[in-house]
């Protein structure tokens, strides 16, 4: 009698405990059919307990649940013992509308080990599906629209660079028309700058960035550039780029481009004013984290015979100067053995590679 009066009790429990639950929950016997289910369940979709007693899980809610699908995993929880994880439908639910659910069913073993009952938890997810859906139409939306800027800055950045070359053009071509010597060096110089400009423009519409230049290939380019326009038949002098890694923000690099191209045009119109073997002019860039050195050298006559004793007040070097500062950077024209050496040095930077000779 004990025994008996334990058995009740215990399901008294757990019937108390199942209709606590804030979320619907089934108990199902070994065909499908309800023997106790949770007051959210019965409140949530408009079902009588007792009337809802021993029916078949597939005749509630006017069949709703009858899903082909449905019905073939639940069939085989019973006799498989197999658990049925993440089952999801969609239903029309009076009172409820269009809702998405995700089943989970559990079968419960006597002392035989045979499965006499099945557990089932159904939770509601249409919020949840609702938003990742417009998540989802949010993220390819997005997707669309940078889609969208990356065609508008393609398209600006061959409107820039084709206008730059028009404007480098008619400056070669006043340079050729004009008799004055001094004009005439100073529309070349103008159309160096505006051509250093120009090859960030392609270097940026090459790499399809616009945030970061990498330095090495953009002074490559540069110089290399500088070499074929400026350097005459009657004096061969080789331009050299040294770079390490390191990249600067798109601005920076143009800055940066235009002070290459200055100390650049300055050592091929004054270091070497007399032809010589061996002429040289070497670029080198280094970078540390947000600190960076440029330097610009030459095997030249340095700061003698035609070259000022002292830096020039020129548009260059006011240039230059003005490009530094803007850079939060320093020049300094440390000491060489031959030639003319310019250290162009943000921040705190030390150098790691030896020094030109």
């Amino acid at each position: 009698m004990n025994m008996l009066q334990d058995v009740v009790e215990a399901q008294t429990l757990a019937l108390a405990i199942v209709d606590t639950l804030p979320e619907p929950f089934l108990v199902l016997d070994d065909t499908l059919r309800l023997l106790a289910g949770s007051r959210c369940f019965y409140e949530a979709f408009k079902e009588d307990p007792i009337q809802a007693h021993g029916r078949s899980l597939f005749d509630l809610s006017d069949g709703q649940w009858d899903i082909p699908g449905l019905r073939q995993l639940l069939d085989a929880v019973i006799p498989q013992h197999m658990a049925m994880e993440g089952f999801e439908f969609e239903g029309e639910f009076a009172g409820l509308g269009k809702r998405t659910f995700q089943l989970n069913a559990l079968p419960i073993r006597d002392e035989s080990m045979a499965a006499r009952m099945v557990l089932l938890a159904i939770k509601d997810i249409t919020e949840r599906r609702v938003a990742e859906q417009e998540k989802q139409r949010l993220l390819e939306h997005t997707e669309e629209l940078l889609e969208q800027q990356k065609t508008l800055l393609r398209e600006m950045q061959h409107r820039i660079a084709n206008s730059l070359q028009i404007i480098a053009s008619i400056l070669l071509l006043k340079a050729g028309s004009v008799s004055s010597e001094e004009t005439k060096n100073e529309l070349r110089a103008a159309h160096q700058r505006v051509m250093s400009v120009a090859a960030v423009q392609s270097h940026l519409h090459a790499s399809e960035g616009i945030e970061q230049i990498e330095m090495g290939p953009y002074l490559t380019k540069l110089s290399a550039g500088l070499a074929s326009s400026m350097v005459g038949p009657k004096q061969k002098i080789d331009i050299v780029v040294h770079s390490g890694e390191g990249a600067l923000p798109s601005s920076h690099a143009v800055s940066v481009g235009l002070i290459v191209t200055e100390l650049i045009m300055n050592a091929i119109k004054y270091a070497f004013p007399v032809a010589q073997t061996a002429a040289r002019i070497r670029v080198t860039f280094e970078k540390a984290e947000a600190d960076w050195k440029l330097t610009v050298s030459d095997n030249g006559i340095g700061r003698e015979g035609t070259r000022a004793p002292q830096p020039s007040t020129g548009l260059g070097t006011v240039l230059i100067g003005a490009l530094a500062k803007q850079l939060d950077a320093q020049i300094a024209e440390p000491p060489a053995k031959a030639g003319l050496t310019v250290e162009v040095t943000r921040a705190t930077f030390v150098s790691r590679l030896p020094r030109a000779a």
